[in-house]
């Protein structure tokens, strides 16, 4: 089966979004499908493109079996809701020839994930084409994120950006998302049940695994043996509420052996550091490789996991199943009934989104019970590898994948091997 995907961000070694992408078309490379990938060059979440790769040109690689097209785009240096929007549409405008390219190598199924949306008309225009299915996969709600985090403001801006999305949403095979709350929010848009499927995050079990050792990056960040770690994780932008973190710390400095780590970057990371500038219990690191990624979560004595509360159900934190695989408890923030609560508050601590106090008392209640912090994280590595391992996931995906195309193309038997 021939699969061509949209993504923005495409390459081993990103996180998030992109690393998902990755997994996806490698995985479906593995099982016999042809798979070509348009994207950009890896530039998230720093938000500055990876040496070795020119932003401005068009470039093909061959990265483990996929066909990469990288097409130009616009990097901007500091992201606000204009910059965003003009980011998103260079994207797009780059990914048009190389989409019109690759009709003639007749894709069976056309795939896109949102983030970017921008790029929906492009993946459409191309399914049709080819009279191929076509299939929009939803990471994140970014038009009602923009509006909600105070990215983008107006109502008549807002009011032609949801007929815009309802209208693209209509027109592909499938939609996909990766949470229940979110699959509910795409059927008050306008999609029906048949048309909208679950497909989650997955972690691979087998590459995130709880270390019964001291991690390496205790030695390399010099901390002491007895000390507690509580490790932050990931991306440093606007649907973090990273904000809540200087003010735990700064409650938080007298308390005996507690260490905060916060490994990552994006536009938020300078404005976390300047308030925690006279905070002597916080160590910044920068994005670690992926080969260390496992070192780095089991660092971890406790994992932290804010999020903003107006984000809540907008987006569901794909870092999440690398901290439940890692075996470390996690304390996150979240509203009651939301879907991470949900999926957290059997497994892990959850207090309310903005409470400097409960979060506070979440964590010196795990630093002070190492039992507590035993049971939490082997209840978090058991969810990972029941409910979200990757070839159980993914495995489903692919029938889906398949079946769609079958229906589209009824005269052409399709197969899973090549």
């Amino acid at each position: 089966m021939k699969i061509l995907l949209f993504t923005l961000n495409y390459a081993p070694e990103v996180t998030g979004i992109g690393k998902y992408s990755t997994e996806l078309a490698e995985w479906l490379f593995a099982q016999g499908h042809e798979v070509r990938v348009i994207t950009a060059s890896p530039y998230y979440p720093q938000w500055r493109v990876l040496n070795g790769y020119q932003p401005s040109r068009y470039k093909i690689e061959n990265i483990n079996g996929v066909r990469v097209t990288r097409v130009p785009f616009w990097c901007p240096r500091r992201v606000s809701g204009v910059s965003r929007v003009l980011h998103l549409a260079s994207f797009a405008a780059g990914a048009l020839p190389a989409a019109l390219a690759n009709v003639r190598w007749k894709p069976e199924a056309v795939w896109v994930v949102e983030p970017p949306l921008f790029a929906s008309p492009i993946a459409l225009l191309t399914a049709k084409l080819s009279k191929a299915s076509s299939y929009l996969h939803i990471q994140d709600y970014e038009l009602d994120a923009a509006f909600e985090l105070g990215v983008l403001d107006g109502r008549f801006l807002r009011r032609i950006g949801v007929r815009v999305e309802r209208f693209l949403m209509s027109r592909f095979d499938k939609i996909s998302t990766i949470s229940v709350k979110m699959l509910e929010r795409a059927k008050d848009k306008g999609v029906p049940s048949e048309r909208s499927i679950l497909f989650p995050n997955w972690v691979n079990t087998s590459e995130i695994f709880p270390l019964f050792v001291p991690s390496a990056y205790r030695r390399e960040l010099d901390i002491e043996p007895g000390a507690i770690v509580v490790l932050y994780s990931g991306n440093m932008g606007q649907k973090q509420g990273l904000e809540l973190l200087p003010k735990v710390a700064k409650k938080l400095r007298d308390w005996p052996d507690l260490l905060f780590v916060f490994c990552g970057s994006g536009p938020g990371r300078r404005g976390l550091q300047e308030a925690c500038r006279e905070l002597s219990n916080i160590r910044f690191i920068d994005l670690q490789p992926n080969d260390k990624f496992n070192d780095l979560l089991s660092l971890a004595d406790i994992h932290i996991l804010p999020q903003r509360s107006d984000a809540a159900d907008l987006v569901m934190p794909s870092k999440l199943l690398g901290m439940l695989a890692s075996g470390r408890p996690i304390i996150a923030t979240a509203h009651r009934n939301t879907e991470l609560w949900q999926t957290i508050h059997r497994i892990g601590i959850v207090v309310d989104p903005g409470s400097v106090e409960e979060l506070c008392a979440g964590i010196v209640k795990l630093a002070n019970d190492r039992g507590l912090r035993e049971e939490l994280g082997a209840a978090g590595r058991a969810y990972a590898i029941s409910e979200r391992s990757k070839d159980a996931v993914l495995s489903r995906y692919e029938e889906v994948l398949i079946n769609t195309a079958s229906e589209k193309r009824r005269s052409k038997p399709l197969s899973c091997s090549r």
